[in-house]
């Protein structure tokens, strides 16, 4: 057992928890915060995608001993900034949602992108949410969400 300080959505944690468990565990578990998914375990689709000091990470390959100190935001923790609204009205407004099952690691990397470039065109989109995977969209729709989020919220990023 270790001691790992942490701040989760903007609020300080301290766990006494074996430092090899994975970031998704102790996030769904210990917080019962279940934005993040269990999609394919091995950080390949993006559905536990968290802002890790504010980068993207897939949380199911993040062990815990990694996050000491650090700052992490969840689809819970960012859904109330104003990024948060103007990305999830885009996605709503572009018909970028279907099942569900992806959306909170797409707002994430939508945020992670827009972050670091507030408009991007459509090959941008796509390398920026090439982490991500969707089986009902086909990706159309959230790209065109992303240029939505992009042009209605300039100025937020």
């Amino acid at each position: 057992m270790t001691e790992i300080k942490f701040t989760l959505n903007g609020k300080k944690q301290i766990l006494n928890t074996d430092p090899n468990r994975r970031l998704l565990d102790v996030i769904r578990e210990d917080f019962q915060l279940t934005g993040p998914k269990e999609g394919c375990g091995e950080g390949e689709c993006g559905a536990c995608a968290v802002l890790l000091n504010g980068q993207i990470v897939n949380s199911c390959s993040v062990p815990l001993a990694n996050v000491d100190g650090q700052d992490i935001v969840t689809i819970e923790g960012f859904s109330s900034t104003k990024q948060y609204h103007v990305i999830k009205e885009a996605f709503a407004k572009a018909g970028g949602v279907q099942c569900g099952f992806c959306t909170p690691g797409m707002i994430i990397a939508t945020q992670s992108l827009l972050s670091e470039n507030p408009h991007p065109d459509d090959y941008e989109i796509k390398i920026g949410l090439s982490g991500n995977l969707c089986r009902c969209t086909g990706y159309n729709l959230i790209i065109k969400a992303v240029k939505t989020a992009s042009k209605d919220g300039d100025g937020l990023w």
